[in-house]
């Protein structure tokens, strides 16, 4: 049924009017996380056809020169969270089809046989309800479940310091936190530790320039945009509906996720921003995004 729905939007002009109604004029962040080569040969060729793709570094200089000119019309900047390991596979379509994209790295975890920790697999609790605990309530629980930030596995999920070296000739790394927490779940030390020694590590030991960060889960409040501005980022991204224009606040980019979809129909709907639009107005509150306060969250 849902495949269905993404067919007759799609087939009915509803993604194509969106597009050109609200998304032309505005600057789209796609969000994937760890597609095989396949969807991304499908998704970079279609991507790439109806929008003009730009890198992240673009928009930001831009944003603070306030120059239009660099922004063309339907832009969009192609992102990835984590730092799959999955993510090195697709570099011959990302050079094939010569665009710029960025992967936001996890910093604790990449060159590392220690793995994600969302990708435990627990029947008791769902992963919204484990996400909703506190910092130190999700790591006690998981290490219940025999896990631990720092356990070292026998296979790495995530990408190699070769794999990074060899992909930053043609991908923007940025920084992802380093073991993806909930941000306005931590602690104040936990959440200043996340976020800056993330930019330390992947400066000092990768040699990357880092600009960026991107809140894990979407989850983010002002005390961690002040944490990255004091950490010398000039930009953030958060999982928020929506588009971006150089007025928007750089700490607060909108993303428009499109779930690794293999399905076509789903990844043009998505990317125009339509279903997220749909979402937004149907009475269901996202579960992730701006924290008014932290002791809502503690």
């Amino acid at each position: 049924m849902k495949k269905l729905r993404f067919k007759f939007l799609r087939y009915l002009g509803l993604a194509k009017l969106f597009k050109l109604l609200f998304q032309r004029d505005k600057v789209t962040i796609i969000l994937f996380h760890d597609i095989d080569v396949d969807t991304a040969e499908q998704s970079f060729a279609y991507l790439s056809k109806h929008y003009n793709i730009i890198d992240l570094d673009t928009y930001i200089e831009a944003h603070y020169r306030k120059d239009s000119s660099k922004i063309p019309k339907n832009a969009m900047i192609i992102t990835f969270d984590d730092g799959h390991i999955g993510n090195y596979e697709i570099l011959p379509v990302i050079k094939k089809y010569n665009i710029p994209v960025t992967i936001f790295l996890t910093a604790g975890i990449i060159n590392t046989n220690k793995h994600f920790w969302f990708s435990t697999k627990v029947t008791d609790i769902s992963e919204l309800e484990l996400k909703a605990k506190s910092n130190k309530e999700r790591l006690e629980f998981l290490k219940d479940k025999d896990f631990w930030q720092e356990k070292i596995f026998e296979t790495p999920e995530a990408l190699s310091k070769k794999q990074i070296e060899e992909m930053s000739q043609y991908v923007n790394m940025q920084s992802h936190t380093l073991y993806h927490p909930i941000l306005p779940k931590c602690s104040d030390s936990d959440a200043k530790k996340e976020i800056v020694e993330s930019k330390k590590i992947l400066e000092e030991e990768f040699n990357l320039n880092i600009n960026t960060l991107a809140y894990p889960n979407g989850d983010y409040s002002d005390r961690d945009i002040k944490i990255a501005k004091d950490a010398g980022y000039r930009c953030a991204i958060t999982v928020d509906y929506g588009f971006n224009t150089l007025d928007s606040d750089i700490f607060k980019l909108k993303r428009v996720s499109v779930n690794d979809t293999k399905d076509i129909n789903e990844l043009i709907v998505k990317a125009s921003g339509l279903w997220a639009f749909i979402k937004s107005r149907n009475g269901t509150k996202q579960a992730y995004g701006y924290a008014k306060s932290i002791k809502e969250y503690t």
